[in-house]
């Protein structure tokens, strides 16, 4: 009877612990949690979240654009502001005073509308901003906002007990297009520099086409491990969007 008792304890622990590893292992589901007719927030991580804005374009009509927001212990940094102002205060007010979140920096990650349009909302609440030199620059020359902190290479802020990340690796969708990494869940933010699966290659107006595929190799090399990736526009997903993109421009046609 021991021996019966023994075999059958045995048998529900080699149950047992597979399926606690599975619920261990379960991915994420990304869920919406804020929704208006000028923007959509979604929480794709425990930490993070992505934030899709509107801009009307002359070539390529009503463009959704994304950006991102990462957080730990009620701090958050974003990148790329909304479109414009008004979904700036949308989207301050709502992690503001949904979450409780203390906006540390916003880091547009190149010059265009749709990384910076909405930078004076930020501004209005004293909210730090930090860009690429070349950034501030083109700004100027636009007559843009300017962001008030320029960087080189790389800047590292921290969010609460992690840090956040901002590096330019060469020029691509723009002359200054930097990308951002949270590496406490492996989060890539491409910004414009990367593109979502089957995506054309989209306005090359203030593109380095020639260098664009190199730069790409490069993010590649440099993260690794990046389990998920926001591209400027369109869907997120997986290391294979810097495959596409890498191979999207070494045609040069």
């Amino acid at each position: 009877m021991k021996n019966l008792i023994k075999t059958f304890l045995v048998i529900l622990l080699s149950w047992s612990i597979p399926i606690a590893n599975a619920q261990k292992s379960e991915v994420f589901k990304p869920k919406v949690v804020y929704q208006s007719d000028d923007l959509i927030i979604t929480q794709i991580s425990s930490n993070a979240y992505e934030h899709v804005s509107y801009l009307q374009t002359q070539d390529f009509g009503k463009v959704p654009c994304n950006g991102l927001l990462v957080s730990n212990d009620k701090e958050a940094v974003i990148f790329d502001t909304p479109t414009n102002d008004k979904s700036s205060e949308e989207l301050i007010k709502w992690f503001t005073d949904k979450l409780h979140l203390k906006i540390k920096a916003i880091i547009p990650t190149h010059f265009h509308d749709d990384c910076l349009g909405g930078l004076k909302a930020f501004h209005n609440h004293n909210i730090p901003s930090y860009a690429n030199f070349k950034t501030i620059a083109f700004a100027k020359e636009k007559g843009f906002t300017v962001p008030k902190t320029g960087f080189t290479d790389a800047l590292m802020l921290k969010v609460g007990k992690q840090t956040v990340t901002a590096k330019f690796f060469g020029e691509g969708h723009t002359r200054d297009n930097v990308v951002g990494y949270f590496p406490s869940e492996d989060i890539l933010f491409g910004g414009c520099l990367i593109k979502e699966l089957d995506a054309t290659k989209g306005y090359l107006g203030d593109a380095n086409v020639e260098a664009w595929s190199n730069t790409v190799e490069k993010v590649k090399k440099a993260y690794p491990k990046v389990k998920l990736i926001i591209p400027g526009h369109g869907e997120r997903g997986d290391s294979k969007l810097l495959d596409y993109t890498i191979n999207l421009f070494k045609n040069k046609g």
